[in-house]
């Protein structure tokens, strides 16, 4: 439940969530940008005059805008929880941990305390057995090093348990804000659906009468030859972006390589001089203690007034080695990347997959939809031109999905084919789903095969509910039967 606050309560924090789509719609603006420039130089060479349908653009773009983003919200709202259950099981093991270093400490600083704490001096200057000695003082500096191995962990696991409250704290807030914004999209879908309706019975006799119409259904054709082919142009732009990009990255790659391979090797040898400078002051300690032993009076046994011999001085263990060895804190698990992630600009709709990989689908492709085939490729439309892809019967809201995959390089409303979506699958050949009810992925989005890109609908002026679907290779419509195993 929410509750009012004060107006002088502080502002909500900007959750990470937030601030990656802010991110993210700066880094799309450069794409959609340049879409929308394509579109409106496709538009400018037709006649301007009105076309009933483009009275329902916006209602129809405000619905696929609705729906993608209530679906997108569905699975972020999953991916959050997941973080919420793994950050409660980390919080667990961190706990596990600490508490089993805790009790270790306790034991080392029992240990100490049993050992008494001696000063190495005083013992090494006690005339006690030399085994005994050098008992005791690698017992010191075992006790020692643990020490600071123990500690260094602990502090360690203690700021990781401090950082998945706040992970976890963040997680909730982002939580509330997807459920702020379900609520406002599913508002605004009920909204512009009552909206679109009210229009279809205004428009439903012109909209039929418009249908019906050779010109409106050539001027369709030629608008969508001029997309696939400015859209072909702007994708070959980007493949060659990309793979200068790659290139810049490698060469990056292989500069970091170097330079990580000069840094190992310097850092090894600086570890050889520390360990031989221990050496030499490993010597310099043990002259010293023997010139201290050496300046202690003879001792003489009281019985026999006999001298006795002087204890060998034991070599010092060096207590520096510890800074050789980082403390080891408990793992937690890595962050998952996030799907999707938008990529530079630059290369936003370079191909996603290999030369000739579409080509060896040929005859395998799944359907787009679950339907029924109600107009083939190349048959007359009445007394108009021949279709150049063909006309799927399904449900409104049916999933669509991609054939093969590749990367959406359009996805928007156009006249003619309403919301409309468009795959590359590298090597000139793409795959258009036209008069969708909404388009689930963005400009730029990698797609595979199977996965869902928009629902079916009636959207652009279309009398029936499906999916109009077409395959394109070097601009020129293919039948896709001899493609896609319907």
């Amino acid at each position: 439940m929410f509750t009012c606050s004060s107006a002088a309560a502080p502002a909500p924090r900007q959750t990470e969530r937030s601030k990656q789509k802010v991110l993210a719609e700066k880094t799309r603006a450069g794409i959609q940008q340049k879409l929308a420039e394509l579109k409106r130089e496709v538009s400018k060479t037709e006649n301007e005059r009105e076309d009933a349908a483009d009275t329902l653009a916006e209602s129809e773009e405000a619905i696929s805008d609705a729906n993608r983003v209530l679906r997108d919200l569905a699975g972020e709202q999953s991916e959050i929880n997941a973080t919420v259950a793994e950050l409660a099981a980390s919080q667990e093991r961190l706990a596990a941990t600490i508490a089993s270093q805790k009790q270790q400490l306790a034991r080392l600083l029992r240990e100490q305390y049993v050992a008494g704490n001696e000063d190495r001096i005083k013992l090494l200057l006690s005339g006690d057995n030399p085994n005994r000695i050098n008992r005791d003082l690698q017992l010191m500096a075992y006790v020692s090093k643990a020490q600071a191995k123990l500690l260094g962990s602990l502090h360690g696991n203690l700021a990781a348990v401090a950082s998945n409250r706040d992970k976890a704290e963040n997680a909730r807030e982002e939580l509330n804000e997807i459920a702020q914004e379900e609520r406002e999209q599913k508002a605004v879908l009920e909204k512009e659906k009552a909206r679109r309706a009210a229009l279809l019975g205004s428009l439903s006799n012109r909209l039929a009468e418009q249908r019906k119409e050779i010109g409106g259904l050539e001027r369709d054709e030629q608008r969508m030859a001029g997309l696939v082919d400015k859209l072909s142009k702007l994708i070959k732009e980007q493949a060659e972006a990309a793979a200068a990009e790659r290139r810049r990255q490698e060469a990056l790659a292989a500069a970091r390589a170097k330079a990580a391979e000069q840094a190992r090797l310097l850092a090894a040898a600086k570890k050889a001089e520390r360990k031989a400078e221990r050496e030499r002051e490993r010597e310099r300690e043990r002259e010293r203690l023997a010139r201290e032993a050496a300046k202690q009076p003879p001792k003489v046994d009281p019985r026999t007034g006999a001298r006795i011999a002087p204890v060998p001085v034991p070599v010092p263990v060096p207590m520096d080695t510890v800074d050789d060895e980082p403390p080891v804190v408990a793992q937690t698990p890595e962050p998952k990347p996030e799907p999707g992630a938008p990529r530079k600009p630059d290369i936003a709709l370079a191909p996603a997959m290999p030369e000739g990989a579409f080509a060896s689908l040929r005859g395998k492709l799944r359907a787009p939809i679950s339907g029924k085939l109600a107009a083939r490729f190349g048959a007359k439309r009445g007394s108009g031109p021949s279709w150049k892809g063909m006309f799927i019967k399904a449900d409104e809201g049916s999933e669509v999905r991609a054939v093969a995959g590749g990367r959406v390089v359009f996805a928007r409303w156009m006249r003619g084919f309403g919301n409309l979506i468009l795959v590359d699958h590298g090597s000139e050949y793409l795959s258009i789903y036209g008069n969708n009810q909404a388009l689930l992925r963005r400009e730029g989005d990698a797609v595979k095969g199977g996965d869902p890109i928009a629902s079916a609908g009636n959207t652009g002026g279309n009398e029936e509910s499906g999916l109009y679907f077409e395959i394109r290779h070097k601009g020129a419509a293919v039948d896709p039967a001899g493609w896609v195993n319907f």
